[in-house]
C-alpha cells in the first residue's frame, strides 16, 4: 500500500526557457530534502537528472526527467523538462502529467521565448501556473521583472514571497503585512496577493468588499483554488545552486498547489460520450501516457503514466488504447533520476512508469471502457534533413532506429517522401535533429549522411496537341517487336490527376494492347519529362495505331506510348508546378519590418498581420516552399530566438520561367553526374 492517499499528491513540471535553471532546481530539491547526500551541478556533468551522455556533451535537457520527495506529509512528483525550443516535446508533453505548471525564470535573462510559449500552453490546457523567478544572487531590479511580467502575463501575477539581504532570504507575503524587502515594501505585496486569492471564491470576494480585510484563516483553503482556476499565478524567488528559497518553494507546494481532487480534471472522451475522469482508488483503471522512454543502458521501453483513477498493481491487466487484447504491466516503477525503484502499485493521482508495455505517447490505458485523454497541442516539426544510410545494409535498421525516436518525441517525424522517394527525417530546428542523429549512433552504431531535401515539384502542361504517333519497331532475328499508337494530350483541371480515354474506333490497335499504352505513359509520367519530376494533371487520348498479326507484343505497346507521350509532352507548353506552403510567423513587434522585407526576397504573397498581445504579431502569408529551407536560422537570426512559425501546404502554382530554366538545367547536371558515376 502506498504511504499517502490522493489528497496528499503534488504533481508539478518544471518548465520555461533554456538555462534558466529547471535542472538545478530539480537537483537542490533533491539534496534539500535529503534524498541525494551531494548537489549535483548541470555546468559539471554531475547533475542527478540530466544523466544522458547526450545531456551532458550539449550541457543541456533533451528530454523530461522525474523526481519525486515527500515534504509536510505530501508526495511531490516534479518532471524537469527541457527548455531549449528544439526540445520542446517533451516539455509539452509534461503537462499531461501534472496540476501546475512551475515556469522557471532566469533573473538575469528575463522573459525569454520559451518562458511565454509554456506560460500560454499551461493556460490553454487548464493547469495552474506558478512563477518561479531563479538566480536572484545576480543582485538585479527584480521589480521591473515582475511589472514587466505582470503586463505580459496579467495582474494575476503577484508576488508570493519577495528576497531580502540581497537575495540571501526570503519574506512571506501572504503571513506578512509589513516590512521593507529589496524589491520593495511588503504590505503593497500582501494587499495585490490577498485581492487575487478571493477572487476565487464569491463569498469571500463579498466579505473582503464590505469588511476590507478577511480572517488569514480563511485564506489558506482557497489559494489552490485560485490556481487551479487561474485567478492567482503566485511569484516565488530561489537561486537553486545556493539553494536559498528551495525549502519556501517545496512548503509552498506542499500547503497550497493544486491535488489531483481540486486540480484540472481530465476527460474520457469515446466517441460523442464524454467522461470526467474521477480520481477514486476503488473505480475501473485510467491511465495516461505522457513519457515513452527506452533506457539508454539495458534498452527497456518504459511509459511513463499519469494515473487518473482506480488502482494498478504488477499482476493487473490492462487494455492500451482501443486494443482488445489485455496486456500486463510487470513491474512498476517510481522514476527518481536515472534510478528506477519498484512500487507495488499506483493509486490515483500518482505518476509511475510500466515496463516492457506497448504503448504509445498519448495512449490511455483502461481495464473499463476505453477512449482517449485530450493531450496539449504539439508544434508541427519544421525543420527537415533527408538521410541516407552511410552503408547500405543499414536500411533496415536506420528505419528501426528512426521508429523508435518517433515514438518517445512528439516532435520528430520520419518518413519517406512520396514524390522524391527521398527518407526525410523533421523537428523543431537542426539541434533537435543533430541530437537525434548523435543518439542514432550512440545507441545503434547507425551513421548517416545528410542533405537537404528535394522539393517535390510536379511537371504539367498548359497547350494541346493532336495527332502525335510514334511506331516502336524491332527486329533482331526470330520473333520481333511491332506497336504503332497515335495520342493527343491536353491539360486536366489542376487537381483532377490523369485521365486515359481509348478513342479508338475499330480495330486499328486490339483491344488487348490498348491497356499496355495506358501503362507506358503513367510509367513515363513517373519519371518526368522537363526534368525528372512526377507529371500531373493531364488528358490522353489514344485515337488511333496499328497492330502487326505476329509481332506486336505488350511491351511494344509500352514502349510506343512511353515515347508518344514524351513527343506530345514537349508541344504543349510545358511547365513546372511548385508547393506552395501557407506561413504563419510570430514574431515581437519591431521585428514585422524585417520579417515582412524578409519575405518579399523569398517571393512571398503577404496575406495579414494580427497584433497579440505582449508585444507580438503574427504574420500570415503563401511563400514557393523551395524559399523556405534556410527559414529557420534566418528567422532566429533576425528576432534572436524570438520568432516561431508553421507551416502547411497550400497549393502549386506555375515556377516562373527564369527559375523553371535554373530546376531544368540543374537536374540535367545531376543526371549526367549520375550516369558518370556509373
Amino acid at each position: 500500500m502506498a504511504s499517502y492517499s490522493t489528497a496528499d499528491i503534488r504533481n508539478i513540471a518544471l518548465v520555461g526557457h533554456q538555462s534558466a535553471g529547471k535542472t538545478s532546481l530539480g537537483d537542490a530539491i533533491l539534496h534539500v530534502t535529503g534524498v541525494t547526500n551531494r548537489l549535483g551541478d548541470v555546468n559539471a556533468k554531475s547533475s542527478h537528472l540530466d544523466y544522458m551522455d547526450e545531456e551532458k556533451t550539449r550541457g543541456c535537457s533533451i528530454d523530461s526527467s522525474l523526481l519525486h520527495v515527500a515534504v509536510k506529509g505530501k508526495q511531490i512528483n516534479v518532471v524537469d523538462t527541457p527548455g531549449a525550443p528544439d526540445f520542446a516535446g517533451p516539455a509539452i508533453g509534461a503537462l499531461a502529467g501534472v496540476e501546475a505548471a512551475v515556469c522557471v525564470v532566469s533573473a538575469t535573462a528575463g522573459v525569454e521565448v520559451n518562458t511565454r510559449r509554456m506560460m500560454e500552453r499551461a493556460k490553454s490546457y487548464g493547469l495552474g501556473r506558478v512563477i518561479v523567478i531563479n538566480k536572484i544572487d545576480a543582485n538585479l531590479d527584480l521589480a521591473d521583472l515582475i511589472s514587466g511580467m505582470q503586463e505580459m502575463f496579467g495582474q494575476e501575477c503577484q508576488p508570493f514571497n519577495l528576497p531580502s539581504n540581497k537575495g540571501s532570504a526570503l519574506v512571506d507575503c501572504f503571513i506578512h503585512t509589513e516590512g521593507k524587502t529589496d524589491t520593495g515594501e511588503v504590505g503593497g505585496a500582501h494587499t495585490a496577493l490577498i485581492e487575487r486569492i478571493v477572487e476565487a471564491d464569491e463569498a469571500l470576494m463579498e466579505e473582503y468588499l464590505e469588511k476590507g480585510e478577511i480572517d488569514m484563516s480563511k485564506l489558506t483553503g482557497v489559494v489552490g483554488k485560485a490556481i487551479a482556476s487561474g485567478s492567482l499565478v503566485p511569484i516565488l524567488f530561489t537561486n537553486a545552486k545556493g539553494e536559498v528559497g528551495v525549502r519556501e518553494l517545496l512548503d509552498f507546494v506542499a500547503d497550497y498547489c493544486p491535488s489531483p481532487l481540486t486540480g484540472k480534471q481530465r476527460v474520457l472522451v469515446s466517441g460523442d460520450k464524454q467522461t470526467p475522469v474521477q480520481p477514486e482508488p476503488g473505480g475501473e483503471f485510467v491511465g495516461h501516457v505522457f513519457k515513452v522512454f527506452a533506457d539508454p543502458k539495458s534498452n527497456i521501453k518504459y511509459s511513463v503514466c499519469r494515473i487518473h483513477a482506480g488502482t494498478i498493481r504488477s499482476d493487473s491487466s490492462v487494455h492500451v488504447g482501443s486494443e482488445r487484447k489485455a496486456q500486463r504491466p510487470g513491474q512498476l516503477y517510481k522514476l527518481q533520476g536515472i534510478d528506477h525503484p519498484e512500487i507495488p502499485e499506483g493509486i490515483p493521482g500518482d505518476i509511475i512508469a510500466i515496463a516492457k508495455i506497448d504503448a504509445k505517447l498519448g495512449d490511455v490505458l483502461h481495464v473499463g471502457e476505453g477512449g482517449t485523454i485530450e493531450m496539449p497541442r504539439f508544434p508541427h516539426p519544421m525543420y527537415s534533413l533527408a538521410i541516407e544510410p552511410k552503408s547500405r545494409g543499414d536500411a533496415d535498421k536506420v528505419s528501426g532506429a528512426l521508429a523508435r525516436f518517433t515514438d518517445e518525441d512528439p516532435c520528430f517525424i520520419a518518413e519517406r517522401d512520396p514524390g522524391t522517394g527521398e527518407l526525410v527525417i523533421r523537428g523543431n530546428g537542426d539541434l533537435h535533429l543533430r541530437s537525434i542523429l548523435s543518439r542514432m549512433v550512440q545507441y545503434f552504431k547507425l551513421e548517416v549522411d545528410t542533405k537537404v531535401p528535394k522539393i517535390p515539384y510536379r511537371e504539367t502542361i498548359l497547350g494541346s496537341v493532336k495527332d502525335i504517333d510514334y511506331t516502336h519497331k524491332k527486329q533482331t532475328g526470330g520473333a520481333g517487336q511491332f506497336g504503332k499508337v497515335v495520342i493527343a494530350l491536353e491539360p486536366n483541371e489542376r487537381g483532377k490527376g490523369y485521365e486515359f480515354i481509348d478513342d479508338i474506333f475499330g480495330g486499328a490497335i486490339d483491344l488487348s494492347f490498348r491497356p499496355s499504352v495506358d501503362k507506358g505513359v503513367q510509367a513515363q509520367m513517373k519519371e518526368g519529362v522537363l526534368a525528372g519530376y512526377p507529371v500531373v494533371d493531364v488528358k490522353v487520348r489514344l485515337t488511333d495505331g496499328k497492330t502487326h498479326p505476329v509481332d506486336s507484343k505488350d511491351i511494344a505497346f509500352q514502349i510506343a506510348g512511353r515515347e508518344s507521350f514524351k513527343k506530345a509532352f514537349m508541344l504543349c507548353k510545358p511547365v513546372l508546378l511548385e508547393p506552395i506552403v501557407h506561413l504563419e510567423v510570430t514574431v515581437p513587434n519591431d521585428k514585422v519590418g524585417d520579417i515582412q522585407g524578409d519575405l518579399a526576397s523569398r517571393r512571398g504573397r503577404p496575406e495579414g498581420q494580427e497584433m497579440l498581445p505582449g508585444g507580438l504579431s503574427v504574420i500570415s502569408g503563401r511563400v514557393p516552399l523551395s524559399e523556405m529551407s534556410d527559414y529557420h536560422s534566418r528567422l532566429s537570426s533576425i528576432t534572436g530566438g524570438q520568432g516561431s512559425y508553421a507551416l502547411e501546404l497550400s497549393h502549386y502554382e506555375v515556377v516562373p520561367g527564369n527559375v523553371q530554366q535554373q530546376i531544368i538545367e540543374a537536374a540535367k547536371k545531376a543526371r549526367e553526374e549520375q550516369k558518370a558515376a556509373h
